[in-house]
């Protein structure tokens, strides 16, 4: 098996290690553009040794976005603040990638601080869209039940957003099927009660989410690798099982699909979530095992020797390291250290490496 700092090539990209930065929203955009922030935040991460770093959700339309603060690349001008981006990740070793997605019913909120709250009308708030009319919880209004014409319009959106993700220079596109956003609604039946095409059975209910792939992955280059992120599971008796996640996973691995990164939940605002170091492990390892197909691990893996055992134990291929991150930018070059492996510094840090 290989170790958590050999190198993984998928199709055109290789990545130097095995430690990917997760997409982690930063609420501090205007209009979706990316900023000094984003340079700063994501190129630390890069310069701090990790073989990939993902760029937060980003939103595929405005609509699409968490907050009026999240990140967006639904129109041309972003392309070239992402490009600032883009180029510094990769000038420093790492596969830059991103997560585009789409809210669905859990948009329109205000960024966190000071308060988290959802956006009236007169701020600039918007009605979500959803598979059916069903609220998230009672916090969140009522979403826009979409039609095939709404459906149509964020497929379409998608495949624009692939190719300005591509003219960005982005390397790895990932697309968010997790958390409760739109495509995750759609796979749930906590969510999804429609009768047509897109709601009922498991293939109808999937069916956006394997459209949408097959549509991205004919706009983007072949050697660029294409994930997806999913929620192995909604954490509730009568929704989505890890079952689901591998079947779904069988269908989209011949579709172009090169990696499944597997976290859990977000679906239902009344889950019960056993969480603890590495509680999402076990849903990469059996989808890669049953799925045939390669698995990122996310979730409380904080520990350099947790990390290096996921990963020789063949529970999944790379793992993708979120608050971790944020704590410490240079987690995958402490963690070398920890483990008896030297990284290369960057010629300005040097001096400081022993």
């Amino acid at each position: 098996m290989p170790t958590l700092f050999d190198p993984w090539t998928i199709r055109g990209e290789t990545f130097r290690n095995r430690i990917g930065v997760s997409p982690m929203c930063q609420y501090s955009c205007i209009d979706g553009m990316p900023t000094d922030w984003h340079l700063v935040h994501l190129g630390s991460r890069a310069v701090g040794g990790a073989g990939v770093v993902i760029a937060e959700a980003t939103g595929v339309e405005a609509r699409g976005r968490i907050s009026e603060a999240c990140a967006g690349i639904y129109r041309d001008e972003h392309v070239p603040s992402w490009q600032r981006v883009t180029r510094f990740i990769a000038e420093h070793g790492a596969v830059p990638g991103i997560q585009l997605a789409h809210a669905g019913r859990k948009a329109g909120w205000s960024r966190p601080w000071p308060t988290y709250r959802l956006l009236d009308k007169e701020e600039g708030g918007w009605t979500p869209i959803a598979p059916s009319a069903d609220a998230f919880d009672a916090k969140h209004p009522t979403p826009h039940e979409m039609t095939k014409a709404d459906i149509d319009a964020v497929q379409s959106a998608f495949v624009t957003a692939a190719k300005r993700a591509v003219a960005a220079r982005f390397k790895l596109i990932e697309l968010h099927a997790a958390h409760g956003y739109l495509f995750n609604s759609f796979l749930s039946p906590l969510s999804n009660h429609r009768t047509d095409a897109y709601g009922g059975s498991f293939d109808h209910r999937t069916r956006i989410l394997v459209e949408s792939v097959e549509k991205v992955r004919k706009v983007i280059p072949d050697a660029m690798p294409l994930w997806v992120r999913i929620s192995a599971t909604d954490w509730e008796p009568n929704g989505w099982q890890i079952e689901d996640s591998v079947a779904l996973a069988r269908k989209l691995k011949p579709l172009g699909v090169d990696a499944i990164d597997c976290s859990s939940g977000g679906n239902s605002a009344t889950a019960k979530i056993a969480i603890g170091p590495g509680y999402q492990v076990p849903f990469a390892e059996q989808i890669r095992r049953e799925a045939g197909i390669a698995t990122a691990a996310v979730g409380m893996i904080t520990e350099g020797k947790q990390a290096a055992s996921i990963v020789a134990e063949g529970q999944a291929d790379a793992v993708l390291i979120a608050r971790a991150s944020l704590r410490d930018p240079y987690w995958p070059t402490r963690v070398a250290h920890e483990l008896g492996v030297t990284l290369p510094a960057p010629l300005q840090y040097r001096r400081a490496w022993s």
